[in-house]
């Protein structure tokens, strides 16, 4: 018991967090102890550490293969969950699987197989039904937002895998909402659950915007001049939207990126680094935005378009007030368009005139080389100190991944840095570096 106490206050030092919160505290001690929770608290309160670090107490250094498995819904909670587990330092092999990654990516991975294993329902059964790895060690069943990877859709996916898992003697299952009963065959039986819903968010809140017309798209462009530089997410229900919309904002030189289903994953991946490391400070999205995305300094999300159930008009609001910080829901309103009864205790807003939002500082440039040549955040931030001649204070957010990596940099060093570090070696790899 001393040894895993000892293990988990080195991985909350090594995240940073001083203590945890109650429903944290509640669930590593109901997780720890029962073999099947249901673990409900609303977004932005530390789910994924609250069913983590129990659970990562629970794995063998040294028993190889798979032992855990946590299922979520979208390809950005994969690779957001794990990126979660790589920053707790805890010494285990962590691979995210999904939908639109080289399914040769995968097996490479599989030569030496993860402790843990992330991943969407589509791509796990589809290696369960190839047998491509070892599930006999695999005890732990995780499904993160369950009630979206047990709706219809992953429905027959989810049956599969459960079905197929014949080792498994602990579950968990976490959501913000809960608006779905857990199926028979997950196997939740005498289930404890940890139920937090009703600490609702007192550092959010909600205001109306009135259009003067139907189509609202000039009312969106005053509200983001009067917002300013902030970085928000503007929600819409319908990629045809996102289009029209991102076509207007750029007609009024308002800088921002896109993202939703369809979207190439990696056009998908790359429009969240913009995000995270200041190019854009805006973008629109669909509901595929609205779970999972752990952008902690949201300052503002809208709602273009509203919502058609509770449960994303919550998810979507979740993007912003995390952790105790401030935020603001915008619900952009015709002003003869009616709101559905879950909008509750809203506020109107009255718009101020103020400039447009000024452009980005920053710029984004691709790196062809990732985690698996070795390469590290600090063999890339030599490289462009040295080689490439920049201030401290010039170089941003690095992102690294796999097989490529991607770095922020001031916009007007951006082609200088171009010229003096493009084919350099990192590592053993030479690299190429461009603009993207």
């Amino acid at each position: 018991m001393s040894k895993s106490i000892d293990f988990q206050k080195q991985i909350l030092k090594k995240l940073n967090v001083s203590k945890l919160n109650p429903m944290q505290e509640e669930a590593k001690l109901a997780i720890g102890s029962t073999s099947n929770t249901i673990l409900l608290s609303p977004t932005g309160t530390g789910k994924t550490l609250g069913f983590l670090l129990p659970l990562l107490s629970t794995l063998d250094a040294d028993t190889p293969g798979v032992q855990l498995l946590i299922i979520l819904p979208s390809r950005e909670l994969a690779l957001q969950i794990e990126q979660v587990i790589r920053n707790m330092g805890a010494g285990f092999k962590v691979n995210a699987f999904y939908g639109g990654r080289s399914f040769n990516s995968d097996r490479l991975d599989l030569k030496h197989p993860p402790t843990i294993l992330v991943g969407t329902p589509g791509r796990i059964a589809d290696h369960l039904r190839r047998t491509t790895f070892d599930t006999s060690k695999l005890t732990t069943l995780v499904l993160d937002e369950f009630d979206k990877s047990l709706e219809v859709g992953f429905e027959k996916e989810m049956k599969e895998i459960t079905n197929t898992l014949t080792t498994i003697n602990k579950r968990v299952l976490t959501s913000a909402t809960q608006g779905l009963s857990v199926p028979e065959f997950v196997g939740m039986q005498d289930a404890v659950t940890i139920d937090y819903l009703e600490d609702i968010n007192t550092q959010l809140t909600v205001k109306t915007v009135i259009s003067p017309t139907k189509d609202k798209l000039e009312t969106l462009a005053n509200l983001l001049c009067h917002i300013g530089n902030q970085p928000g997410i503007v929600f819409c229900n319908y990629k045809d939207s996102i289009q029209r919309v991102s076509d207007y904002l750029a007609s009024q030189n308002i800088g921002h990126g896109c993202f939703y289903g369809g979207m190439d994953q990696f056009d998908r991946e790359l429009s969240l680094v913009k995000f995270r490391n200041g190019t854009h400070q805006l973008i629109l999205a669909t509901d595929l935005a609205a779970r999972g995305l752990d952008i902690p300094q949201l300052k503002f999300i809208i709602h273009y378009q509203l919502p058609h159930r509770a449960e994303e008009f919550t998810h979507r609001n979740g993007r912003t007030a995390r952790m105790n910080e401030e935020g603001t829901a915008y619900v952009l309103k015709w002003e003869d368009e009616y709101l559905p009864e879950f909008i509750k205790n809203a506020y109107p807003e009255k718009l101020i005139e103020r400039q447009s939002p000024e452009p980005s500082p920053w710029r984004t440039l691709h790196i062809s080389g990732g985690r698996r040549e070795k390469i590290s955040k600090g063999d890339i931030a030599g490289l462009f100190f040295k080689q490439g001649q920049l201030q401290k204070e010039e170089l941003g957010m690095i992102e690294l991944k796999q097989d490529c990596a991607f770095v922020a940099v001031v916009a007007d060093k951006i082609n200088s840095v171009i010229s003096l570090t493009n084919n350099s070696r990192l590592k053993k790899k030479k690299v190429r570096i461009s603009r993207i």
